[in-house]
């Protein structure tokens, strides 16, 4: 069965976003050669990417307007206004939930969960997510759009701590529960 893996960039408090939506704090953290170098590996174990509308707007947006960044992946954006979808970008109003399960019924890469918080707070809900790659990045934003809302409680694993630049990288697995 493909696993499931949560990689995504927060502030030290907690925020995947500023309280405007905004990310463009992040952009201090993506030019050093170490994270190219993780960024690869963690790429090439991947083949889907689940994202929700505003994320997609965000990428198109301010990340990269002129290009589909992630064009080697199909793309499934979860949206209640789907679009005309493209061969690699796929709208959808299906539950994330559901699209999840189907796909990880099915052969190939690693599924990454890229955002927002709502599809990840559904998705941890459903126990859906397999393996965190958090990258804590050394700023405080003091208010915006948390990564984890709510939730409920989840038993992790440790598995790396590294420092990319001047980030922390951990890496956490959903520990298995005895029956």
């Amino acid at each position: 069965m493909r696993k499931t893996v949560l990689y995504i960039a927060m502030s030290l408090d907690g925020f995947i976003a500023d309280d405007q939506g905004r990310i463009d704090w992040l952009q201090a953290q993506q030019d050093s050669a170490e994270n190219a170098a993780g960024w690869d590996e963690f790429a090439a174990s991947v083949d889907t990417v689940i994202m929700g509308r505003k994320t997609w707007h965000q990428i198109v947006t301010e990340l990269s307007p002129q290009q589909w960044v992630y064009e080697d992946f199909t793309t499934y954006v979860i949206t209640h206004h789907p679009l005309p979808s493209s061969e690699s970008v796929r709208f959808t109003d299906r539950d994330p939930v559901e699209l999840v399960r189907a796909l990880r019924s099915v052969a190939g890469g690693q599924i990454w969960i890229c955002g927002g918080a709502s599809i990840i707070g559904r998705l941890l809900e459903a126990e859906q997510i397999d393996r965190f790659h958090i990258t804590v990045i050394p700023v405080l934003l003091g208010n915006g759009i948390r990564l984890f809302e709510r939730g409920r409680r989840l038993p992790l694993k440790l598995v790396r701590v590294s420092r990319t630049g001047g980030a922390c990288e951990m890496i956490f697995e959903k520990q298995t529960r005895k029956q």
